[in-house]
């Protein structure tokens, strides 16, 4: 009988959807010390047993069965079918932006949620190595990671965090592989210019956007933060002068790592003006906004200059953070040393993510045809559409376990082949 029979039969004879709850609070009933509270969970665990027995007894392959039943509902059970019919083969590693991706702001508190937690630990027991990859700095991923999956799982050596966008990668438990810094690789022009901007960024700043910004304290990337809820009104207005800023103290440090004068080419933040809103429109439409639109061209910009600025990214992401980063390291480069470190010489990977940066490593791995990619619905335009053209999925705030549990029922499938 066809797998798509198989399924059908398996969401139509059985109540699956007691099944799941019953997973479901056995997987995240939290540790009381009573005896009647334990003695209440011991119920449910038998009684879960009992429904899956009798799906294990109704199929050849019983104990898929219940594992996808358990997990997935009707709808994430067919999608699985078909990513597996479409793959033919299992994810075996998970890559995962954390903000607005697996948590989010809008409505789980800014927490992990416990069954996103709860489906990462299922797959680190069935061996499939996990690689956190973020903008945010090594420190506070390691804090939330270990708080939320615990320290054994992180010190696991299945374990991968690519920080900061990709200029650093800690793999616990890998001796000298641990910790690689990629940004020490950079030549020294390019580190001067990141040093000349961290310096100067802050304590030359207008008033306003000393007290309403903060640096965050990376080991590399430059990023400005508000010193408001992200989202709000108040966050928006001052990431956009941020932006503003950030360009002339870029534009500063450029001009004289590179000894150009500006004479009749234009004030030098016009040039980097010119070069990312030509690059961003979404860089260029805050500058319009913001009344400091440039007057020239990308192909205005004197040519070293250019080719400096050609190796530097600007970040906007609006109400939330303004930043330079190296186009020479990013998250694709961050995740490649993570895959290596881990062993990953044939990597099937599950991407998600709801950034532009989180969209490089999407088009890296829909390239290869190495791994399907999903992001959430309120991610940005251009990684929706590109998730929407591939798999098409997308999930809604705070529900990135569904696509956890459709990769799951994937992988459940992927061994009846």
């Amino acid at each position: 009988m066809e797998r798509y029979d198989l399924v059908y039969r398996l969401y139509d004879e059985f109540d699956t959807a007691t099944l799941r709850e019953y997973q479901e609070f056995v997987d995240l009933f939290p540790a009381i010390d009573s005896r009647v509270v334990l003695e209440h969970w011991r119920e449910a665990s038998d009684e879960l047993e009992r429904r899956k027995g009798e799906i294990r007894d109704a199929f050849a392959t019983g104990e898929t069965f219940a594992e996808v039943a358990a997990h997935a509902t009707r709808e994430q059970a067919f999608t699985a079918l078909d990513l597996e019919a479409k793959y033919e083969r299992a994810v075996d590693v998970l890559v995962l932006d954390v903000d607005e991706t697996l948590r989010s702001a809008g409505g789980t508190d800014n927490e992990i949620p416990r069954d996103t937690l709860h489906m990462l630990t299922e797959f680190h027991e069935l061996g499939v190595p996990i690689v956190i990859c973020t903008g945010q700095t090594l420190e506070n991923v390691k804090g939330f990671a270990i708080q939320g999956l615990g320290s054994e799982i992180v010190h696991s050596g299945s374990v991968s965090i690519v920080y900061e966008a990709g200029t650093g990668v800690f793999t616990p438990g890998h001796g000298g592989d641990t910790k690689r810094l990629l940004y020490e690789a950079l030549d020294e022009e390019i580190r001067t210019v990141f040093d000349d901007v961290r310096s100067s960024v802050l304590p030359n700043a207008p008033e306003r956007l000393r007290r309403g910004c903060h640096l965050q304290g990376n080991e590399f990337n430059v990023t400005l933060k508000p010193n408001y809820e992200t989202g709000s009104s108040e966050a928006r207005e001052i990431v956009d002068d941020a932006l503003c800023y950030l360009l002339e103290v870029l534009a500063d440090a450029v001009t004289g790592a590179t000894d150009v004068e500006p004479e009749d080419d234009g004030e030098p933040a016009d040039w980097t003006r010119a070069v990312y809103a030509e690059a961003d429109p979404e860089i260029g439409t805050v500058l319009e906004r913001s009344g400091v639109s440039p007057d020239l061209t990308a192909e205005d910009v004197p040519e070293a200059v250019r080719d400096v600025l050609e190796r530097i990214d600007v970040g906007y992401y609006e109400a939330d953070a303004a930043e330079i980063t190296s186009l020479e390291l990013n998250k694709v480069t961050g995740v490649e040393h993570a895959f290596e470190v881990l062993g990953c010489d044939d990597p099937f990977s599950l991407v998600m993510g709801d950034s532009k940066s989180d969209l490089r490593v999407m088009e890296w791995v829909s390239d290869a045809e190495a791994g399907i990619v999903a992001a959430p619905e309120h991610a940005s335009r251009a990684t929706l559409d590109h998730v929407i053209r591939t798999d098409e999925l997308v999930f809604g705030r705070g529900r990135s376990v569904d696509v956890l549990r459709i990769v799951y029922a994937l992988n459940q499938f992927a061994r009846l082949r």
